[in-house]
């Protein structure tokens, strides 16, 4: 028996709803990062942007945010995709939906900034090569574009979510994480153990774990625990907000800016994506927000380098507000074709061969499993017609849908 709530059956989702809303949300949260690269930062324009922008630079200054919001979205999204999955199953969704747009965003990133080196230098074909693997931030090797960053984070993300997939993917065992990762993330910093902090990730953890309880809400229904779950990592989500508008906007500038609109973006990012959960929003059917979702990404991969490369060239021949909407238009435009030509393609290319060596592992592991459980023959004991009960054997329902990631 299946258990619906909001539209949302727990067999999986109702044909075509794909939780648009969450899809605009990702959209948004992409434009203010590029909002915040074009317009807050003066290395495309030569100086300090406050004379080109003296009003609009001033929330641009928060559009770092955006990827607080990411990893919002992102915990909600991947604890969604791996509900009825196994662990090669979640690796091929992952490979096939992250690498093929990341690969076509090196490439571009580094022609573009070979060919016209005005906001950074060819970074040369050892770094190029080692970006391609996305494990360059766990070697200490500098990323081919600076957003890249972020990619490693999610990448540990993942690793975490393994072990859920491992043990099996349930409310109790993803209640059981949320609650061993608030921990870990709170006392990482007081225990001063590199390897700790490096997964627990207190800077970010409170944004995917209440993603993946938003998920539990959305799947099984609120209850008073979960909510207290939220409420821990909102207070715990402002803890390094000075530190993070210290590192993206330098001290100085952080100095002088209030704090508190800062934090209300991040209240109104747990907001959103709770109304989303709760089914708020599930009217929202617009089919345009799952292409702008599908855009997001390779949206992320190519907007900076390539785009302030676009304004520094410009910056002197076309006026400044034009040359940000043209940029950043020519940069969806961009992000369209990498998603229809290279990442759909490709990507579904990709995961035809990864099925295929799945199933190629699985058939070669199998006879080892079976020989070594079964060292000897095993004793029949004959037991009597009348014990004999018939029985039959149950199956959790499970999830099969994938909807949008990063």
């Amino acid at each position: 028996m299946t258990r619906a709530f909001k539209g949302y059956t727990m067999a999986g989702p109702r044909s075509g709803n794909r939780l648009a809303a969450l899809d605009g949300l990702r959209l948004l949260a992409a434009l203010m990062v590029v909002f915040y690269h074009y317009v807050a930062l003066a290395k495309p324009w030569g100086h300090d942007t406050g004379t080109i922008f003296p009003v609009t630079r001033v929330a641009a200054q928060y559009g770092w945010l955006g990827v607080e919001i990411f990893f919002l979205i992102s915990g909600f999204v991947i604890c969604m995709s791996v509900w009825g999955r196994t662990l090669g199953e979640f690796a091929v969704s992952r490979v096939s939906r992250l690498f093929p747009a990341y690969w076509a965003g090196i490439l571009l990133t580094t022609l573009v900034i070979k060919m016209w080196p005005e906001v950074d230098s060819f970074p040369g074909l050892d770094r190029v090569i080692n970006n391609l693997s996305m494990l360059q931030s766990g070697n200490n090797s500098p990323d081919v574009d600076p957003v890249y960053w972020t990619l490693f984070v999610e990448l540990k993300f993942y690793l975490i979510m393994v072990a859920v997939v491992w043990f099996g993917v349930t409310y109790r065992n993803c209640l059981i994480l949320c609650g061993v990762w608030t921990a870990a993330a709170a006392l990482a910093p007081g225990l001063n153990t590199p390897l700790l902090s490096a997964f627990a990730m207190p800077q970010y953890a409170p944004f995917f774990i209440a993603g993946i309880v938003f998920h539990l809400m959305r799947r099984h229904g609120q209850n008073a625990v979960l909510w207290a779950l939220i409420a821990v990592q909102l207070v715990l989500a402002q803890r390094y907000i000075d530190y993070r508008m210290a590192t993206s906007l330098g001290k100085a500038v952080a100095t002088a800016l209030p704090g508190w609109p800062a934090r209300l973006v991040i209240i109104a990012g747990f907001a959103l994506v709770g109304a989303i959960a709760l089914g708020a929003f599930d009217r929202v059917r617009w089919r345009w927000l799952t292409t702008a979702g599908a855009l997001t990404y390779p949206l992320y991969l190519i907007h900076l380098n390539i785009g302030m490369t676009l304004i520094h060239h410009f910056r002197n021949r076309v006026p400044a507000p034009v040359l940000v909407l043209s940029v950043t238009v020519l940069m969806l435009v961009t992000a369209w074709l990498i998603h229809r030509v290279v990442e759909r393609p490709l990507g579904k290319w990709l995961r035809a061969v990864m099925r295929k060596g799945v199933v190629d592992v699985r058939r070669h592991m199998a006879p080892r499993r079976k020989s070594a459980r079964q060292p000897e023959a095993p004793v029949r004991v004959p037991v009597p017609a009348a014990s004999r009960t018939a029985g039959s054997a149950t199956s959790d329902e499970v999830e099969r849908t994938i909807t949008l990631s990063r």
